[in-house]
């Protein structure tokens, strides 16, 4: 699989675990390094900001996209390679899918999930057919593989949920996935 941008769905807050921000720097670093573009929520805060710190950092490049209605609340990103300000949560995702091959998700929030369903859910629907990672930090997200192991087996899905999902348990796991 061949992509040169990644778009990083992830909380706008630390979390309690330092992997998280362990991991998010690995990454930042990873994408720096191997020239693939970071797609991200635009936000300065939280491991979202550090994403993006990390990558600028190294040398790479950072496309952030944000709602107008959050340039206040999330603190728009203002050392990075370009900002695109939108409208809403939605032209925020629409965009971001635009302007990625490929999706990691990192912990975060109930934005984070929403983001990860509506592209899961978009790749079902052949909206699109892009590559989904979880990074799966500490367990960060064992109980939603769980649960999506339940809906498969409860017969819910229409296809096996590893065709769209590749679980992860550390940025270097990516490695797998470069060409």
């Amino acid at each position: 699989m061949s992509f040169r941008s990644l778009a990083v769905f992830c909380g706008s807050k630390n979390g309690n675990n330092p992997l998280y921000f362990e991991h998010t720097i690995q990454l930042g670093k990873l994408l720096a390094k191997h020239d693939i573009t970071l797609v991200y929520g635009g936000g300065n805060v939280g491991i979202m900001g550090r994403i993006a710190d990390e990558v600028m950092n190294n040398g790479g490049k950072v496309i952030g996209v944000i709602p107008q209605v959050l340039v206040e609340w999330e603190r728009q990103h203002t050392a990075i390679t370009e900002l695109f300000v939108v409208d809403n949560m939605h032209v925020r995702k629409k965009k971001m899918y635009e302007l990625c091959d490929a999706a990691i998700i990192l912990p975060g929030g109930f934005g984070t999930l929403d983001e990860l369903f509506e592209m899961v859910t978009w790749n079902q629907l052949s909206i699109h057919d892009k590559t989904i990672f979880i990074l799966n930090s500490g367990g960060f997200y064992d109980h939603l593989i769980a649960h999506i192991n339940k809906m498969q087996e409860e017969s819910f899905l229409y296809e096996e949920a590893r065709r769209r999902l590749i679980i992860l348990d550390k940025p270097f796991d990516l490695l797998d996935y470069f060409d």
